[in-house]
């Protein structure tokens, strides 16, 4: 079992920054393709980035050049650094890691662009 926290959520001004961080409960070295997703009100929820154990990354198109995804396998933690940050990028953002089979998701934190 795997339990997820997120943080680093808030409310920033359109072309601010803001990093979110998932902690995870146990070692995440041998977790592949773990990966950060938001859901805005009213949509679907969508993947942002996502990152394998070797460090391979990749984004959606509509946040590449824009956000960066990381992770410190000591810390047994995943970030998402988010530049350039624009309204439309306002939703509640999950860490999912998938282990042993079974998808594990964070409890979300939010995130708010707005001026």
């Amino acid at each position: 079992q795997v339990q997820l926290v997120e943080s680093g959520g808030g409310l920033v001004q359109p072309g601010g920054s803001l990093r979110l961080s998932c902690a995870a409960s146990r070692s995440i070295f041998s977790i592949n393709a773990m990966g950060w997703y938001r859901q805005a009100p009213g949509k679907q929820r969508e993947r942002v980035a996502a990152i394998t154990s070797g460090g391979s990354t990749n984004y959606a198109d509509s946040v590449k050049g824009r956000f960066t995804i990381s992770r410190d396998n000591a810390k047994n933690t995943v970030y998402l650094q988010m530049n350039s940050l624009k309204p439309e990028d306002t939703a509640v953002y999950y860490c999912r890691a998938p282990y042993e089979g079974y998808e594990y998701w964070g409890q979300g934190t939010q995130v708010t662009v707005s001026s």
